[in-house]
């Protein structure tokens, strides 16, 4: 159980800081950079792993039943339409407050989703892990809160980047809407991991190795819903051109390296899930997982200095959200033990 949370939290510091290297791409528009990336992401990163490290892939993909994969299949094409949209919200209210609400909406769902899948826990692990995703959603609120401050407080000083990007409402929204979509993640973890992982092990292939499986079918999937859209906007912004920069290795660079802390948080989450077992692997793992991811990207908003022109209230209010989440964590790991 204890590997099973570590794990979990360090999937969550990986995917806390993916996003960090796009704040240092040059001469990219956002459809660039996040085009960029994703390509690398859904679709590079996955086909290298699966077929470099999984011995008798094809064998593994299979075996998996039509009804299985077709679910995962719809599953993670939602996901990859709300991660498209995290993106947005990023783009919109930065990392610390971008990560917090998508994150947040997707830890409320997404944790309850696999309940579906496998049936309820007993009462009282339930009511435990209820009450975490409680002090969990208190934390989002105070973040949606904080930002929702920043925002009058940068306009005040005339040095607003979110007046320049959009209003703060709308990427909250962006944030919310594309959380929601996102839990198709959980869902498709749920219907199709122990299916994959009884396969890959059966072509003798090492239980962490499972993960790379699950998430290449998820991130194929998702990756086309994604690939469509920003062909879409490119072409209607006539963005193409802008991939011709001086810049163009650096960004190759900065991209890949979010693609691959990308891919690698989703692989050790899901070997995190099954640590932690089929009952609770997608829902308790899922949701340390996504808190340890906020605590991440807050902090690194922090420390590149998002919040610096925020008043001491808004700052409290990130603060109060912070601290929330990780006691509501801490909550949802406890229901795992006495569970």
């Amino acid at each position: 159980m204890i590997i099973g949370v570590l794990l979990a939290i360090l999937a969550g510091l990986l995917l806390g800081l993916y996003a960090l290297p796009e704040k240092f791409t040059k001469d990219f528009e956002f459809e660039n950079t996040w085009s960029m990336f994703f390509a690398i992401n859904t679709f590079v990163v996955p086909n290298v792993a699966a077929f470099l490290l999984i011995d008798g892939f094809s064998d593994v993909l299979a075996a998996i039943p039509s009804s299985a994969l077709i679910t995962m299949i719809i599953c993670s094409i939602l996901w990859g339409i709300g991660a498209m949209m995290w993106g947005k919200a990023i783009n919109h209210i930065g990392l610390s407050l971008g990560f917090s609400i998508f994150i947040g909406t997707i830890i409320l769902v997404g944790s309850l989703l696999p309940f579906i899948q496998v049936g309820l826990p007993k009462t009282n692990v339930f009511l435990t892990i209820l009450a975490g995703l409680a002090v969990v959603l208190v934390g989002v609120m105070a973040n949606g809160k904080a930002g929702i401050i920043r925002q009058k407080d940068e306009e005040a000083n005339n040095e607003s980047e979110t007046t320049k990007s959009g209003s703060v409402i709308t990427g909250i929204l962006i944030a919310i809407v594309g959380g929601l979509l996102a839990t198709g993640f959980s869902y498709a973890y749920a219907a199709g991991g122990e299916i994959i992982d009884t396969a890959s092990q059966a072509q003798g292939n090492a239980p962490w190795k499972s993960a790379i499986a699950v998430m290449y079918v998820i991130y194929m999937a998702g990756g086309v819903a994604i690939a469509i859209y920003f062909a879409q906007q490119l072409t209607a912004k006539k963005l193409w051109g802008k991939f011709k920069t001086p810049h163009l290795g650096k960004n190759i660079m900065l991209t890949t390296v979010m693609g691959v802390f990308n891919f690698a948080a989703s692989v050790v989450f899901a070997y995190a899930g099954f640590k932690l077992g089929k009952e609770l692997g997608g829902t308790v793992g899922y949701a340390i997982f996504n808190t340890a991811c906020v605590v991440t990207a807050i902090v690194s908003g922090l420390v590149t200095k998002e919040w610096v022109k925020a008043s001491s209230k808004a700052k409290n209010f990130l603060y109060i959200g912070l601290t929330c989440m990780v006691v509501g964590i801490i909550i949802i790991a406890y229901s795992n033990g006495i569970g």
